[in-house]
């Protein structure tokens, strides 16, 4: 977890106290259960503390949604009435169960029915292997191949087996990242750096400290919750936005 002292560097975004007070549930439910030596099996995959669905969204937050056609770390359509923003890190276990065990039925359920976009923040927040990972995820975005790269990196036994040099190229492989030689550049390139920079300080700027933490249409939801949490959230948002999917 980062120190207290990088913490208090960030500046927290212009949002109100109000809405940052509230998006500290962000960070504060899953740190226990995301920290390096959490049991990766063999336990719960909620974390500690809950996300109440029916809780307010804030304007303020639902506009962190970029909502960008061509971004490459996101899947669905730009103009969903439903836009998760996801904040998480490669490293983390409960990010792990969250893409290996609940994220598949949420994309099989809205986001082929144009309810649901999902937008992928780098938030790298266990050291240097955390941040290679998230420059690499980045990296294979760049060729089209980010969301099979998530997949490979989040695979069961996948973080048990670092996330070196060799490796990432390694699990860029197994995405079908075409051309390796670029991803390697890619991987190390101002750009990457930049980006992963972009989403990090993002979250820190709403009060996270951990991971996962999700924003559905302004809406904090904390932690590797149930599938329902998340249900019941979209299915809420869907209906405050008016509509039914594409």
């Amino acid at each position: 977890m980062p120190s207290s002292t990088a913490r208090s560097s960030r500046k927290p975004l212009a949002i109100g106290a109000g809405v940052v007070a509230a998006a500290l549930l962000l960070g504060y439910a899953s740190y226990t259960a995301t920290r390096p030596d959490a049991p990766s099996s063999g336990s719960s995959s909620v974390a500690e503390g809950s996300a109440d669905p029916q809780s307010g969204a804030y304007p303020a937050l639902e506009k962190l949604a970029r909502r960008d056609a061509k971004d490459p770390l996101a899947m669905g359509h730009a103009d969903a009435p439903v836009v998760m923003v996801e904040y998480a890190d490669f490293q983390c276990g409960y990010c792990g169960k969250f893409a290996r065990d609940t994220e598949p039925e949420l994309v099989e359920k809205y986001v082929e029915d144009g309810t649901l976009r999902i937008e992928w923040r780098n938030f790298p927040i266990f050291g240097e292997p955390s941040e290679s990972a998230a420059r690499a995820a980045w990296a294979a975005g760049q060729q089209g191949r980010f969301w099979q790269f998530h997949s490979a990196a989040y695979a069961e036994g996948a973080k048990e087996k670092g996330f070196g040099k060799d490796r990432l190229r390694a699990l860029a492989g197994e995405a079908g990242v075409a051309d390796l030689d670029r991803f390697t550049r890619d991987l190390v390139s101002d750009a990457a750096r930049a980006a992963v920079k972009k989403d990090q300080e993002e979250a820190y700027g709403l009060g996270a400290t951990s991971t996962p933490s999700f924003l559905i249409n302004g809406r904090p939801v904390a932690g590797a919750q149930p599938t329902e949490t998340f249900t019941e959230a979209i299915e809420a948002a869907k209906k405050a936005a008016g509509g039914a999917g594409r």
